[in-house]
């Protein structure tokens, strides 16, 4: 899509967001309708029947739950699991129109037709290339869940206040003066590699966005179903291949850095339409607002507190966090909130309100352990690890290399106006925060991050 305008004056921006901001009294929370749009109209999200608990529809994660994909069978594969994404879209767009229960509950019955026969398709194709995976099937039916299922429900926040379908809720907004420091990290030990590499390739204020997910769903058009934000290498879609990423252009300063760095959009819930709110990743699948361009992007390597680390091989794909985690748990959330002043009081599963003057902060740390052999696995997971918390120390058998901590902080009003873009199942809820990195350094760079951090330099 083409650039958007935000220039705005930050003073017409908080005006906008008058409407949904949060108002503070005492610690409790007084005005709810998170997610109002100002206006209705072609894009904007369908609200709930006033009374009616919010919800949404569960599926299992196939992806997540898939065995090792033989190679020859992965384009198909990933194909077919992004087609699962797909229905699951249609399908909660007719959930989220239905007049009452009965009507959500007989959107369930298609779905579970439609998933079969893709995971059928799934089972076929890996069956050609010679390992055929069991018990698919079973992941074929899904349910429907409460908006606040496995959640903290707010003050305030209740089954019979009629807010919109969408999601946020204000049970997903915390004031964060009212959360204690929780950040540890294990002591470095003698031997740690101490350095830093920092790059610096903007904040996408050309506004390269799209529905894509290149690691996830290759070859796919929307396989995000919500919009990202690009900063780095600018030939990044659904069909970049490494050829490509190679040859691209790169938001960098230092040229010789062309990796890709993307994460979902933020947006403000102010009732503005932005260019995308007819289009695929924008309104089309719910996401709907003004996408906010970050104050300040930081991209920094860091080391490992027990030891030296290895250069990262070039095209290593590594995603942090799970997209789908308000429908599968937390296994793989790795999302952190904060506010600007208060960063040693990280959030997982909330938004933070940050006081007057203070700055929202969404930091994503990558895996900072790699198997030595792949750039990538089925689900996209299993080649690269976290150390462990504890120690620092990675699993055994892995490398440790330099960790990926991207920092993305943005100017927005005082309260809960704002959320990101998200599959719209997953109803905009903070723990599917996730970012999503591509290595694409000339490998002489690379050798030299990976010497700065061992040798304790403070690179750039």
């Amino acid at each position: 899509m083409g650039r958007t305008s935000r220039k705005r004056s930050k003073l017409a921006r908080r005006l906008a967001a008058a409407s949904a901001a949060l108002v503070m009294g005492g610690g409790g929370l007084v005005a709810v309708n998170v997610y109002a749009n100002a206006e209705d109209g072609a894009g904007q999200p369908p609200s709930s029947a006033a009374g009616r608990p919010l919800s949404t529809i569960s599926c299992p994660d196939v992806a997540n739950q898939l065995p090792e994909v033989p190679p020859g069978a992965r384009g198909a594969v990933d194909d077919r699991l992004a087609e699962l994404d797909s229905q699951i879209t249609r399908a909660y767009d007719r959930f989220s129109k239905a007049e009452d229960a009965g009507a959500q509950e007989s959107v369930l019955p298609p779905l579970e037709d439609q998933r079969r026969g893709t995971l059928g398709e799934i089972e076929d194709a890996m069956d050609r290339a010679g390992t055929r995976p069991e018990g698919l099937d079973s992941m074929a039916p899904c349910t429907v869940r409460a908006s606040d299922q496995g959640q903290g429900q707010g003050e305030g926040q209740g089954q019979g206040q009629g807010q919109s379908g969408n999601g946020p809720v204000a049970g997903d907004f915390v004031d964060i003066t009212s959360v204690r420091p929780n950040v540890q990290r294990p002591p470095a030990r003698r031997g740690a590699s101490r350095g830093t590499f920092t790059t610096d390739c903007g904040r996408n204020e050309n506004g390269k966005f799209n529905p894509d997910n290149v690691i996830v769903a290759p070859g796919v058009s929307n396989g995000a179903h919500h919009m990202h934000d690009y900063v780095g290498n600018q030939a990044t879609d659904a069909f970049s291949g490494d050829d490509d990423l190679a040859n691209g252009r790169t938001s960098c300063r230092n040229q010789g850095d062309k990796s890709t760095y993307y994460w979902p959009v933020l947006r403000l819930q102010n009732g503005t339409a932005e260019d995308d709110a007819q289009a695929d990743g924008g309104g089309k699948d719910q996401n709907v607002g003004e996408i906010q361009t970050p104050s300040s992007v930081t991209l920094k390597f860091t080391g490992s507190p027990v030891g030296k680390v290895v250069a990262m091989p070039r095209f290593l794909r590594v995603i942090t966090g799970d997209a789908k985690a308000f429908t599968n748990g937390d296994a793989n959330a790795n999302a952190s909130w904060s506010c600007t002043g208060f960063e040693n009081r990280q959030l997982k599963d909330k938004y933070p309100i940050c006081p007057e003057g203070s700055k929202v902060v969404r930091t994503f740390n990558f895996q900072s352990c790699w198997d030595g052999r792949n750039t990538d696995s089925a689900n996209h997971r299993t080649h690269v690890a976290f150390a462990d918390p504890r120690s620092g120390a990675c699993p055994r058998g892995f490398r440790a290399i330099p960790q990926l901590v991207q920092r993305v902080v943005y100017d927005v009003p005082p309260g809960p106006g704002f959320a990101v873009d998200s599959f719209p199942e997953q109803l905009h809820k903070p723990v599917t925060d996730h970012g999503d990195f591509i290595n694409v350094f000339d490998e002489r760079l690379m050798r030299r991050v990976a010497g700065c951090v061992n040798s304790g330099q403070r690179c750039t």
